[in-house]
């Protein structure tokens, strides 16, 4: 076995010899772990190197390795917290003397300003450009800084609104998969594309074979300022794909499929790989949907490997000849090129037939429960003609990063439409129609083919270019909806979108119920305005005749030929020429200067408290926990920092009116992710979240004992907290699964809660916790909260190791007026050796401060007690 690098040389650079070092076990290592591979080695990092061959002897290991990300990817609801905090951080080390300019990314960062979009108008031809200017209008202020961090960071570059959703523009546009990086000798050197990013839906990249996978925003912090981040080589689990998908079968349903299956099979925190011959029928765009479903299934990611789909994709997205045979040439050398006939050794493999797959939708409230169109059919209703029936479609929205990037899905979409209409068909007025494409790209292949139209009869008019109703930015209902649930607030109603998550009312606040649907059928039911068996009827034709989805459906021979018309290069190369943005945009003020000059009255950004060099100290020995809330299995990111519209009533509704804000101005919740006050007010608060201890109270409320009112939960936090005990939360499984929220850590820790103790952790939600200083403990499954029936008032007795260590024990005690119920013993849900470094330094900001003053972190004198 070679002991050093070797570098193979060919036209288009040289690439590191893998197999030199790896001989025929590289045969055998999952396609993922080659990239690892190739960047230890790259790197110089020989100990990694052998420990990533060494998992192939047991398939699984509990070694180590550094991961280096060679790129961040943000949006702006994720960048600016995150920016916030490297502006705040640059005047906490001003303040101590330090030099703020060491506060600057050490790799490219990009941003994409696509999370602020709502739908506020709809089915109209100037929808787009109104809720754009409304969107600017609104987010002026949080837009300047951006453009300030634009100026004032280094390596860090924002596409404005109106260029794309974030996942996409990846895919089309900043992705390399090998990048040409100059050597020592000034030659060009082949390294993996490898990066990060602050959103769930991260992995999406992965179906073009960059490894990638979403982080929390302090995670991806500490990286952006140069701090490795320790991978815990994961199990990898294989997903041999055989057979084709049927006419009429498209990515959604794959995806919905693989969801499904992978939630049952239980595969969080692990790598998955795709492999096998039925892969050959799959395109880039339909891996894409695929892959981007990973945070859905449960995984880090959702990995393909390099094959010739992956190489025509690139050049059908504009990207240079010559860079597409580097791309080629790094694959084959690595062996990340895909060979039918491999078979690399898997921690689990499962097989699915793409044969066996059927037109699917997934819901009413977790993306996990897929059912066939049959079966989610409600029974026939009698209703006046023009009334709005039970079970009526709200919204329908072709909408998401996740099947929007495959033209073949948005091309049915619109021969649907067109189908529909001509057989007479009309959308009910009731329903809300939009179309918010993942990329100018995409709107452009469809105009190129004649295709927008179709769908612009039909009402799906482009409202804007990004995430829109998928995040819950799906704005009013329609009129006729609001006026029927005026009258009859009981109705049953369904959102229907392309998206990838259906919480309750994530979509919308009055619709509780959504399928996730591929495109096609977001339009079908559409049609049909109600959550009927579209597959026997949509409707009525004007002369009478049902109508049924195969009678609108188009033939494969009238898709391929559409998407052959849409498909262009150019498509993708005018789509990011400009990068100019929307009048509006262009117009906002950059402000100038290396350090923020921060705005005491402003209602979105302020200087956030948490960033600073003291933290609690760690909780050793015996500790009394005060359980002041109890939560059930899947608790998402978005019911403890909700995202969705600021309710005038609301704790931080009142904030933000008594800042001289109107009620029609109040904004979304991720709007303010740069304004810690308004964030602390609405943890907890999602319509949704039941707290156990106070199941009759209102959202964000608790009780101290069964005697007294309810009180918010940061008032029983600082009582509790008072009294001498650690302020904790009680949950299930699943704890924090959903978006790639810091706020969701943020957020418990400015209200004070010390520890959350849950049966099962999601991983990004778990790193941001620790990130935060808060300690996440894995509760035994007889301890979930359902089963020891906490009692508002109920402590915890708790012995916590002297220092932190990985998966230490803490054993525990549930006491209720001095009597011990049960005793048990949960483990630290610390996962590496920095993940306890942090939590023995207090979180990310601690050790950063620190770091960045030259100082260690673990030895600070500066820390306080609780």
């Amino acid at each position: 076995m070679a002991q050093g690098p070797i570098w193979t040389n060919s036209s288009v650079g040289s690439c590191i010899d893998v197999r030199a070092f790896a001989g025929a076990r590289l045969d055998l290592l999952p396609y993922s772990f080659r990239v690892l591979l190739a960047c230890a080695l790259a790197d110089g990092r020989q100990d990694d190197a052998r420990a990533i061959l060494d998992w192939l002897e047991a398939r699984r290991s509990d070694a180590e390795v550094a991961f280096v990300p060679r790129r961040l990817l943000m949006h702006d609801t994720t960048a600016m917290p995150a920016l916030v905090d490297l502006a705040t951080l640059r005047d906490v080390v001003a303040e101590a003397g330090g030099d703020p300019s060491r506060v600057n990314p050490i790799c490219p960062v990009a941003v994409s300003v696509d999370h602020s979009l709502s739908v506020v108008r709809h089915a109209t031809p100037e929808a787009m450009a109104y809720n754009t200017t409304r969107e600017v209008e609104l987010n002026a202020e949080r837009y300047s800084f951006l453009k300030w961090a634009d100026r004032a960071f280094g390596s860090l570059e924002v596409f404005p609104p109106g260029y794309g959703i974030l996942h996409t523009i990846n895919l089309e546009h900043l992705a390399s998969v090998a990048d040409g990086v100059e050597g020592p000798d000034g030659s060009v050197r082949i390294v993996p594309d490898t990066m990060i990013g602050t959103d769930s839906h991260t992995p999406m990249i992965n179906a073009i074979g960059v490894l990638g996978w979403g982080v929390g925003g302090l995670e991806a912090e500490s990286a952006m300022l140069g701090e490795a981040m320790p991978l815990a080589l994961p199990d990898v689990v294989g997903v041999r794909l055989s057979g084709r998908l049927r006419h009429g079968v498209l990515a959604t349903d794959l995806a919905l499929h693989v969801t499904q299956r992978l939630r049952q099979l239980g595969v969080v925190g692990q790598f998955v790989e795709f492999f096998g011959p039925g892969l050959d029928g799959l395109s880039v765009g339909e891996r894409a949907a695929v892959a981007n479903m990973a945070p859905e299934y449960g995984a880090t990611v959702g990995f393909f490997p390099v094959d010739d789909a992956v190489l025509r994709y690139l050049e059908a997205t504009g990207r240079p000849s010559r860079h597409v045979d580097r791309v080629g040439f790094y694959a084959r050398t690595i062996g990340l090129w895909r060979n039918p006939d491999d078979r690399p050794a898997y921690s689990r493999a499962i097989e699915i037939d793409l044969d066996a797959i059927d037109p699917s939708a997934a819901g009413p409230r977790r993306p996990q429960d897929r059912h066939p169109l049959h079966a989610i059919a409600l029974d026939p209703v009698e209703t006046q003609a023009g009334a709005v029936p039970d079970g009526a479609v709200a919204i329908a929205a072709i909408t998401s990063c996740t099947n929007t990037a495959d033209l073949g899905m948005l091309v049915t979409a619109a021969l649907v439409a067109r189908a529909a209409k001509r057989a007479g068909l009309t959308v009910p007025a009731w329903v809300k129609t939009s179309f918010a494409p993942g990329s100018r790209a995409m709107l452009n292949a469809l105009e190129r083919a004649g295709l927008l139209a179709d769908l612009e009869a039909a009402g799906f008019n482009a409202v804007g270019i990004g995430c829109t109703t998928c995040i819950g930015n799906s704005g009013p209902l329609a009129p006729a909806m609001d006026g029927a649930l005026a009258g009859r607030p009981e109705m049953a109603r369904v959102a229907v979108l392309s998206g990838n998550r259906n919480f309750p009312g994530r979509i919308h606040p009055a619709v509780m119920d959504a399928y996730l649907v591929s495109p096609p059928l977001v339009v079908a039911y559409a049609f049909a305005g109600r959550l009927g068996d579209i597959e026997r009827e949509i409707g009525r034709s004007a002369d009478g005749r049902a109508v049924a989805l195969a009678d609108i459906w188009p033939s494969a021979s009238a898709i391929d030929a559409a998407v052959r018309q849409a498909g262009n290069p150019e498509n993708t190369l005018s789509a990011y020429g400009d990068r100019t943005g929307p009048a509006p945009w262009a117009d906002i003020p950059v402000r100038t200067g290396e350090r923020f000059d921060w705005d005491p009255a402003s209602a979105y950004i302020r200087r956030p408290p948490f960033v600073r060099r003291s933290s609690p100290a760690w909780p050793r020995g015996t500790q009394g926990l005060a359980v002041i809330g109890a939560y059930g299995d899947d608790v998402t990111t978005d019911a403890i920092s909700p995202a969705g519209a600021v309710p005038p009533a609301s704790q931080a509704g009142h904030y933000l009116r008594d800042l001289g804000v109107s009620e029609r101005d109040l904004n979304v919740y991720a709007a303010f992710r740069g304004n810690f006050e308004v964030m602390r007010r609405g943890a907890f608060t999602a319509p949704a979240l039941k707290n156990l201890l106070a199941p009759d109270a209102m959202p964000g409320m608790t009780r101290l004992s069964t005697e007294e009112a309810p009180v918010t939960l940061e008032e029983a936090a600082s009582r509790s907290a008072g009294q001498g005990r650690m302020p904790v939360l009680l949950a299930g499984d699943r704890y924090g699964q959903g978006s790639s929220r810091d706020w969701a850590a943020k957020a418990p820790a400015l209200i004070g809660i010390r520890a959350i103790l849950a049966t099962g952790f999601e991983r990004i939600h778990r790193s941001n916790l620790i990130g935060m200083g808060i300690v996440p403990i894995e509760l035994p499954e007889d301890w979930h909260p359902q089963r020891r029936r906490m009692q508002p008032g109920d402590t915890i007795a708790a012995t916590f190791p002297d220092r932190p260590g990985v998966h230490a024990p803490v054993s525990l005690k549930h006491m209720r007026a001095g009597e011990c119920l049960a005793t048990g013993t949960g483990r630290l849900a610390c996962h590496t050796s920095l993940e306890a470094e942090l939590l023995a330094s207090g979180g990310v900001f601690p050790r950063t401060i620190n770091r960045l003053l030259g100082e260690s972190a673990g030895t600070t004198s500066q820390r306080a007690t609780a």
